[in-house]
């Protein structure tokens, strides 16, 4: 919390979190803030209500629609939070991952004169020193970067992606407020502890910091150039590095059909069998054998090329599966397809996080009756994209978190499937599925693999046994220099400490009050001190005192909505 309290010194802040709070209360979430314990942020907040309430238009809306508008107007960093939420239907309920995937980060493009000094001091010289032509008008603008064609001195036909002046520092400021918030909201609403708030910041914030970083985007591109160097069917954009930084990335400019273009591709005589069976296939050999796959396969971001090649554009989410991931995922999506439960349930248990109060009879129970409705149906005409929806809604149900990786995959492979029907209604990705599938399993007794999970296994016991005689002596000696410490830490009090004080302090006061109107009583019967009407003065202070304070302590307990 001491991070959250230097926070409150930046004014910068504080003009935001007032911002955040007011936006909040203004589409219905006011109950949340009062619950979160901010005074003076809430005292501000009754002061925008009272101003302004909720429109009935609002009023009508469902809590999920009044969150996304909310994450609109509060700005580009809250549009990506809810983008990124969207693919994690383990951690917030399917109306809401839903709702946040309808959320688009389309704004207004800023001025030619901005993006040529983003240029310059990005990547050190003038734009017409850089480019022999460069258009003004943007492709694409966003909240974070915006797209604009060029031509190289060369001769180079390229897109130039800038990031926003400014932005930096925007987002920067708003995920230091969501950190705020997170630890409120972990310590004072118990319920939320079961969603994770800080842990999905902190990796929204790795995730979001990444993004704003074009040349770790420019590796990636590398990365998958170099993953499908050999294929004919991918296409992959050149990076050009001397005209790329931190904040600028240039890269080869695909002249291309969209693949959401579907009369047109027919038109143009593309075999859209091809490219559906092409597009599995290559995303497919991204998860299963690269382990790098491109986290946003939405229409917009697949170009399709003569040939009936596919481009994929922007590379700036992206998901990484390492080598046990991806044995377990093929040893999950096996069991599924056997529709064998307990081992289902058996790899749930290895592979997610499991909360300790999990019914595992119930979730043997909803898996059965999962996996029953798909028994008479052969796995040729099985619709992955829904199976996996509806496994996912089951994992959300028993709040088992799977890492962000894997719930970004199945959001990438149900867009994908359904890229794949519309361009071929016959279009099954269980056929293009079983193949990896088979070969992973293949890969998984190959001798070589055996061997290197042995000298793995090895290894690891070799450093226990290596380090055991060092931890066990520094243990005992902590032990005999009494300096063994247990660290005990108490969660969830905080709301208890505060409403004692509060319940103290007005008990204090109400103490002090009647202790005035006493004493001021009993002044009142003498005949002593200064006079007013034939009466004490003194006695007469005290009961203004005593009104004075009774009072405010009264306006205090109504506003506090606590008779």
């Amino acid at each position: 919390m001491l991070s959250f309290l230097r926070l409150n010194r930046n004014i910068r802040t504080i003009r935001r979190y007032r911002n955040v709070l007011g936006i909040l209360i203004k589409y219905g979430f006011g109950h949340v803030v009062e619950q979160l314990n901010i005074n003076y942020y809430l005292e501000l907040g009754r002061r925008i209500v009272t101003l302004g309430t909720a429109t009935k238009e609002i009023e009508r809306l469902t809590q999920p629609e009044r969150l996304r508008l909310a994450m609109v107007e509060l700005g580009p960093t809250f549009i990506k939070l809810g983008q990124i939420l969207s693919t994690r239907p383990d951690i917030i309920p399917k109306e809401y991952a839903d709702e946040f995937s309808k959320l688009q980060d389309k704004v207004p493009s800023i001025a030619l004169e901005e993006i040529e000094l983003q240029i310059q001091r990005e990547l050190g010289y003038p734009i017409d020193e850089l480019f022999s032509e460069f258009s003004p008008l943007p492709i694409a603008a966003a909240s974070i970067a915006q797209v604009h064609r060029g031509r190289l001195k060369s001769g180079e036909e390229v897109v130039v992606k800038i990031r926003r002046p400014g932005i930096k520092k925007i987002i920067e400021t708003d995920v230091d407020i969501l950190i705020g918030l997170a630890y409120l909201i972990e310590n004072h609403i118990p319920t939320a502890e079961i969603y994770d708030p800080i842990g999905v910041v902190k990796e929204f914030r790795r995730t979001i910091n990444r993004e704003m970083d074009f040349t770790r985007e420019g590796h990636t591109i590398d990365r998958f150039a170099v993953n499908f160097a050999n294929s004919s069917t991918v296409h992959v954009p050149q990076v050009y590095w001397s005209l790329t930084g931190e904040g600028v990335l240039t890269m080869e400019y695909v002249d291309g059909v969209k693949v959401s273009n579907i009369e047109l591709l027919r038109d143009a005589g593309y075999d859209l069998k091809e490219i559906a069976r092409n597009g599995a296939d290559s995303f497919l050999k991204q998860v299963l054998v690269d382990g790098l796959f491109h986290g946003d396969p939405h229409p917009g971001n697949f170009f399709i090329l003569p040939g009936n090649r596919i481009c994929m554009l922007d590379y700036g989410m992206v998901g990484r599966l390492d080598s046990d991931l991806k044995f377990q995922l093929a040893d999950l999506l096996l069991a599924i397809l056997h529709r064998d439960v307990d081992n289902v349930i058996s790899l749930l248990l290895y592979s997610g996080d499991i909360t300790e109060d999990i019914n595992t009879k119930h979730l043997k129970r909803d898996l059965s009756e999962l996996i029953d409705d798909y028994y008479e149906i052969p796995l040729q005409e099985i619709n992955a994209g829904k199976l996996l929806t509806e496994f996912i809604e089951i994992l959300n149900l028993y709040r088992i978190k799977f890492p962000a990786d894997l719930m970004l995959l199945g959001k990438a492979l149900i867009t994908i499937e359904g890229i794949g029907r519309q361009l071929d209604p016959d279009f099954n990705m269980i056929e293009h599925l079983r193949p990896f599938m088979e070969k992973l399993v293949r890969d998984k007794v190959t001798p070589t693999h055996l061997s290197k999970e042995l000298l793995r296994v090895a290894q690891s016991y070799g450093a226990l046994a290596k380090n055991l005689p060092r931890d066990l002596k520094e243990f005992i000696n902590r032990v005999n220099r009494n300096k063994f410490k247990i660290n005990l830490e108490h969660r969830g009090l905080e709301k208890l400490i505060t409403d004692l004080d509060k319940s103290s302090n007005r008990l204090s006061f109400s103490l002090l009050i009647a202790a005035l109107i006493v004493g001021s009583s009993l002044i009142m019967q003498t005949d002593k001190g200064p006079m007013l009407f034939g009466f004490p003065m003194l006695g007469f202070l005290g009961y203004s005192i005593a009104a004075f304070l009774g009072l405010w302590l009264a306006i205090a307990i109504l506003r506090s909505g606590r008779l």
